[in-house]
């Protein structure tokens, strides 16, 4: 007697990669934001400066860095077990990262000084 079995498929939930494409995006654009940030506001510049040979890289990067950990963790925390539309989180990530590489050009961030 021949017994037939069904292939079951548990597929992942989509959130965990949702939440690290979408967190990467949000770190790029904070990187942006901070070199427009530091053009414009007073004292900014030298708060980032977190050591003098690297200037304020340091705290624009090391910020960024921090923002984007908070943000993964707390989007994957929330989405873990989750369906996440990947389409709509790989819109957001592109348009996040296309905000962060436009703010660093000195063309855009010198608009805003």
């Amino acid at each position: 007697m021949a017994t037939t079995t069904s292939k079951q498929t548990n597929a992942a939930p989509t959130g965990p990669a949702a939440a690290a494409m979408i967190s990467s995006s949000i770190g790029v654009f904070f990187i942006g934001f901070f070199t427009t940030a530091a053009g414009i506001i007073p004292g900014l510049g030298s708060f980032l400066n977190w050591w003098d040979p690297a200037g304020n890289l340091t705290g624009k990067t090391g910020l960024s860095i921090i923002i984007w950990l908070i943000s993964w963790a707390v989007m994957n925390n929330k989405w873990k077990n989750e369906n996440y539309d990947l389409g709509k989180a790989f819109n957001i990530t592109i348009a996040l990262i296309v905000l962060g590489l436009l703010l660093t050009f000195p063309p855009i961030f010198q608009i805003f000084e």
